[in-house]
Parts: structure tokens; sequence; C-alpha cells
């Protein structure tokens, strides 16, 4: 297995692995850019609002994801958001945030491919799965 097949493993291993459920993370993920207003749209547009434009136009673009803290995961999406993420996770806020900025940067890039946002504002979780499933071999 390649180094872009074992970094997807992981991705798909610790995306199910909320509250003992398939997909606990990855669903929950979907849940957040679906409840932006504008979906995925409406979440550039937050880190953009928050200085963090750069942050996730590299992984919209692409080239190489830049990485982000889970400080600045919290700045973005507000203690709200990942209280009640990590409360439908069983998570801590911290692990939350953490978990959030170890993954959303290869979710977004995913996402996005060819470094252009697709129409529509929603998020296909299980079409998501699939293609992180893809990465696995």
């Amino acid at each position: 297995m390649g180094l872009f097949g074992s970094i997807a493993g992981q991705v798909l291993g610790s995306l199910n692995q909320g509250n003992g459920q398939p997909g606990g993370l990855l669903e929950a993920v979907g849940g957040l850019i679906n409840s932006q207003p504008g979906g995925l749209q409406g979440l550039i547009s937050a880190f953009e609002q928050n200085g963090l434009g750069g942050v996730i136009g590299s992984w919209v673009g692409t080239g190489q994801n830049m990485a982000i803290s889970p400080e600045q995961i919290q700045s973005v999406l507000g203690n709200q958001q990942i209280q009640s993420l990590a409360q439908s996770l069983g998570f801590s806020p911290q692990e939350a945030s953490a978990k959030l900025a170890e993954f959303l940067p290869q979710i977004v890039d995913k996402l996005t491919p060819d470094g252009q946002v697709p129409q529509g504002a929603g998020v296909d979780v299980a079409g998501l799965m699939g293609l992180l499933g893809t990465l696995k071999g």
C-alpha cells in the first residue's frame, strides 16, 4: 500500500469511530458542512471571514493542503458547533477540534476534485465515504 493509500486508510479508520457507529465522524462532518448556510461554499466563506481563506484555499486547490490547528478550527466554527459535534460523537470538545483539524483538510480536498467547488450546497456523505474507500488500495 502506498503512502496515499495509507493516509486514506487512516482517514477511514478514524472517521468511522464516532460512538462506535460506522461513519460517525464522517457523518458528523458531512452534517456540519451541510448545516453551513451555502454548504461547502458557506464553510469556505466562514474560513475566509476568519482570516483563514488561504488555508482552506489550499484544501480546495490541487497543491499541498496547509495544516490547521484545533484552535483555528474552533475560531471558525465557534464553541457551540464544536460542543454539538463533540457531544454527538462522545468526544470532548478538544478531541473534536483535534479530529477536525486532522481530517477536515482531507475531506474538503476530496470534495473539491480538480480544485473546483462542486455545484450544489449539500455534501453526499455516502458518496464521500465511497470516494475515500476507493483510496484504500
